[in-house]
């Protein structure tokens, strides 16, 4: 078996236990010990602190010095306020990337969303939570905002559990692409504040897709 660094091994815990926490599986005010995390991920502590870190900026985890890390949540009102700086900051990167991008990167841009029509066609909800990660980061990059992209990228690290947990409600991954749609038109017709506002419904109907995943799934 090949051996997994670190930071990878982070990736991956965090991303399974955000899932756990979203769908109640592990509820808030439940404990998560290092020592047994470490045994059922297979791999030693480094890696679950980082994950437990990482999960803590997300709101999932709440950690507190010299006791273990227990189950938490964001209220509605931080998860709003997340929502919406990430809905300026992915706004701005797609009105920046209307005016900015070069003709290859228009290009890139066009054929990767071609490419997750495929995707969505084939339902593989993995793929697609990659591609759209990719998709996004594009436009990220597309902004030629060094410093923008390094913010928004950061912002999305803390939103991403929520984000990735929409694509389980049913004619996400359709919905999804549709309003990728929109996006990618506007900015490869260079409209600026069309590539803005489409970005920003975008983030907002996530929002809205998760806060019904949620409903659906609470006991």
């Amino acid at each position: 078996m090949l051996k997994r660094s670190a930071r990878t091994s982070a990736e991956d815990i965090r991303q399974q236990l955000a899932a756990r926490i979203i769908s109640g599986a592990l509820e808030p005010g439940m404990p998560l010990d290092e020592s047994e995390l470490a045994r059922e991920f297979e791999v030693s502590r480094t890696p679950i602190r980082e994950a437990l870190r990482l999960l803590g900026a997300s709101g999932l985890v709440d950690q507190r010095p010299h006791a273990k890390a227990i189950v938490a949540k964001p209220d509605e009102q931080t998860l709003t306020g997340m929502f919406e700086v990430m809905g300026y900051l992915e706004g701005l990167c797609s009105g920046l990337s209307a005016v900015s991008m070069t003709s290859s990167e228009r290009q890139s841009l066009d054929n990767l969303h071609t490419r997750m029509a495929a995707i969505v066609r084939s339902g593989d909800l993995k793929a697609y939570t990659l591609a759209n990660e990719e998709f996004h980061n594009v436009i990220y990059d597309g902004s030629h905002n060094p410093y923008l992209a390094e913010i928004t990228y950061s912002t999305r690290q803390r939103v991403q559990p929520f984000r990735r947990a929409q694509f389980a409600h049913p004619g996400r991954l359709a919905r999804s692409h549709a309003e990728h749609g929109l996006i990618v038109d506007a900015i490869l017709q260079g409209k600026r504040e069309d590539a803005e506002a489409h970005m920003r419904s975008h983030i907002s109907i996530v929002e809205g897709a998760y806060q019904r995943l949620t409903q659906r799934i609470s006991p």
